[in-house]
């Protein structure tokens, strides 16, 4: 245009000063000072970051959670100078007797090494730290019993052992007895009135632990106690094998004195002392028998209403 001093077809030369109005300088500006790309786990956006973090915080929560004890191996110890002395007396199976070195040796604790070495039970001298770790930092006194697991027997060698002796089977099923000096007193009870053993069930159940096994006098090792996986589904295998299960609750129909059925060949089911049996449980018996008492407030915990009534079926028996 005229008076423009600009001619057509000029090329506009670039400002000076300005040198990001091109793409060259933007890009160099752009990878100046980044260095080495990041690995991926230092990138937050990038799954292996995201993986490394959760196994912090698994490893951060393993870290936090209480040890837990095994349920699998079911070994026991009883420590302590007194505990160690009256286990050892009502014949516990221990696998070895542990003495903390320059452990003093009083009364108790020389009585203790003679009983395990009448018994051929093995006496080790362990450090004190040891006997610390194994009770736990409990009170153990410089001894301590190892009482290794029990060997159960199967529902079905209760009902074995009856017939191989020739005898009319009965057998005492525990349900919801928790407590092992009870199932120590049942055990006791069942060996003493010619039962042919005990069956407890596998969960929510005493186990024959090491008080267990003191309560029962030495019985436990006379007669066996079976482990079953569901007890209602034992209770029905007795019943198809010919056994009349009779539940025993205060609360039943028939008084122990009127049990006709007591010479038949007989399942004896016991509740808990506070539950008393099951639904499932009792709709399996075929017979609720209850204990006569002349005072309707009073109750028996369920050792000693074992007791009476196996003391009951077997006077019948020899009758």
């Amino acid at each position: 245009m005229p008076g423009s001093s600009q001619r057509k077809g000029a090329i506009r030369k670039k400002p000076k000063g300005n040198p990001t109005a091109g793409s060259g300088g933007r890009v160099r500006r752009g990878l100046e000072g980044r260095g080495p790309t990041p690995k991926a786990v230092d990138r937050v956006k990038h799954p292996a970051h995201k993986r490394a973090k959760a196994q912090e915080r698994a490893k951060e929560r393993d870290r936090n959670r209480p040890a837990r004890k095994s349920m699998d191996t079911g070994v026991e110890w009883v420590y302590g100078r007194n505990p160690v002395v009256e286990a050892l007396r009502a014949g516990v199976p221990a696998a070895a007797l542990h003495v903390a070195e320059g452990t003093e040796r009083d009364a108790r604790l020389r009585e203790a090494l003679l009983i395990a070495v009448e018994h051929g039970i093995s006496v080790l001298e362990v450090p004190r730290t040891e006997l610390d770790r194994v009770t736990a930092g409990g009170a153990h006194q410089g001894v301590a019993i190892q009482i290794p697991p029990y060997e159960y027997a199967h529902p079905d060698d209760l009902l074995t052992r009856a017939y191989d002796a020739g005898e009319v089977p009965l057998i005492v099923a525990l349900d919801g007895v928790t407590d092992p000096r009870n199932l120590g007193a049942i055990t006791r009870s069942a060996a003493a009135f010619g039962a042919h053993g005990v069956l407890v069930p596998e969960r929510r159940a005493a186990s024959m632990s090491a008080s267990a096994w003191k309560t029962s006098a030495g019985a436990a090792a006379r007669i066996p106690v079976a482990r079953a996986t569901n007890l209602n589904r034992a209770l029905k295998s007795y019943k198809e094998a010919g056994l009349l299960v009779i539940g025993l609750d205060m609360d039943g129909a028939i008084e122990l004195p009127a049990l006709d059925a007591a010479t038949e060949p007989l399942v004896l089911v016991v509740g808990s002392e506070g539950k008393g049996l099951a639904r499932l449980v009792r709709e399996n018996c075929d017979l609720i028998v209850s204990i006569p008492m002349t005072t309707a407030t009073e109750s028996l915990n369920a050792g000693i209403a074992t007791g009476v009534t196996l003391y009951e079926i077997s006077r019948r028996r020899a009758s």
